[in-house]
């Protein structure tokens, strides 16, 4: 056979392969297990400080894995602390960083606008070796800074198990 008709052959079998890998990806989930465990991790945190939060773990499209709501937590904590959690994996950005970023007067803060946004600390991604698994939200503590402590505890009690 001719060497560039075989190089030829050769180049479309190359691009037929790539085209078949590009058909379908993988991407890595939260069990519902983990998920699990970081709420009740960032909802144990929040206790020990002495207050009752809600915490909502959403996967990496915005979806709820886990809700928890402790027994006093006031009842719009529970939607308060999905929308943190859903903004964090929207954004693959902590809603802490998402309240300095969209002040009044900003490029970005016309995003406050959006429909279940909540850039207020409190919202954490859940994310390890390059890939982002979701975002867990907290909501009743006493400000944004103890939401945000609260969620990032419920991250590192998953932390180690999330590298590969």
């Amino acid at each position: 056979m001719h060497p560039r008709r075989l190089a030829l052959l050769a180049l479309l079998a190359l691009h037929q392969a790539a085209s078949a890998q590009g058909a379908v990806f993988q991407t890595p989930s939260l069990t519902p297990e983990t998920a699990l465990v970081a709420a009740r991790a960032a909802l144990e945190a929040c206790r020990k400080q002495g207050f009752q939060v809600s915490v909502a773990v959403v996967d990496r499209a915005g979806l709820t894995q886990v809700l928890l709501r402790d027994r006093f937590a006031g009842p719009h904590t529970m939607v308060v602390a999905t929308d943190k959690a859903w903004t964090a994996a929207s954004f693959r950005t902590s809603t802490m960083q998402l309240a300095e970023e969209t002040q009044p007067g900003k490029s970005t803060s016309g995003l406050r606008h959006l429909p279940q946004m909540m850039a207020v600390g409190g919202g954490v991604v859940i994310e390890a070796g390059g890939s982002s698994f979701g975002a867990i939200g907290v909501s009743g503590g006493p400000g944004p800074q103890a939401d945000e402590s609260c969620a990032k505890a419920g991250f590192h009690a998953i932390a180690d198990s999330l590298e590969f």
